[in-house]
């Protein structure tokens, strides 16, 4: 494929435990092998913001695999339901358990480089991202956007190294400073920044609280960071 012509994007469908997900998959120019991504949204579902970010890593040459945690169910029940397995389960319930199912499935993609494999979550997606990576020792990086702490907040003793993204006027503020004071504590490279200027969901580009500036330098620092931890 020519580099001017736009990335290989298509839904696909993986399989999860007994049920069968849908989601987005990005693909880069080229054959590979590549690092890979699985991207999770926040409440808004799997919509065109989610679906522009899956393509930007592609862009920077990244496979990447954006899962709909809402697929085929009702969104109103399926908040209410991750949410509270967020604050009940936080490191085993059946998202985690469906996320694991698609980085099993983006790993055995044939031009998918396995041993670097990461994911970035924003909002409800954070926190799954943050959970997540306390019990998948498959993932090399993750990127938290305004993301809710696992429980216990020790497990991230466990985690991969997190590069976290947070508004300052948000109630995560809160989260990202604990979050960075128990990275330093387990000595997991991380890189927390809090942006004084921003909103909740300032990198959604579709949203009300849209920050450009503050999305852009988060975004620069994800793939300086998954550069140095993934690519």
């Amino acid at each position: 494929m020519d580099a001017t012509e736009p990335v290989q994007a298509e839904t696909v469908c993986f399989p999860s435990g007994s049920t069968i997900r849908s989601a987005y998959l990005a693909r880069p120019h080229g054959a590979g092998p590549f690092p890979a991504v699985v991207v999770i949204h926040e409440i808004f579902g799997l919509n065109d913001n989610i679906r522009e970010v899956t393509r930007r890593f592609a862009e920077a040459g990244y496979l990447a695999l954006a899962v709909d945690l809402f697929s085929g169910r009702n969104r109103a029940i399926c908040i209410v339901r991750v949410m509270s397995e967020l604050l009940r389960d936080a490191l085993d319930n059946s998202g985690i358990q469906e996320l694991k199912a698609a980085l099993t499935y983006l790993g055995a993609q044939p031009e998918t480089d396995e041993t670097r494999l990461g994911a970035i979550g924003f909002c409800m997606g954070g926190g799954f991202a943050l959970a997540w990576a306390c019990t998948d020792s498959r993932l090399k990086a993750i990127a938290p956007y305004y993301g809710t702490n696992p429980r216990p907040l020790d497990a991230v003793a466990r985690a991969c190294p997190v590069v976290g993204s947070y508004p300052a006027k948000d109630f995560t503020a809160g989260a990202a400073r604990k979050l960075d004071a128990a990275l330093e504590r387990y000595e997991v490279p991380h890189d927390i920044k809090i942006y004084p200027d921003a909103k909740h969901s300032f990198f959604n580009d579709h949203g009300r609280n849209y920050n450009a500036a503050t999305a852009q330098d988060s975004w620069e620092r994800v793939l300086a960071f998954f550069a140095e931890h993934i690519h």
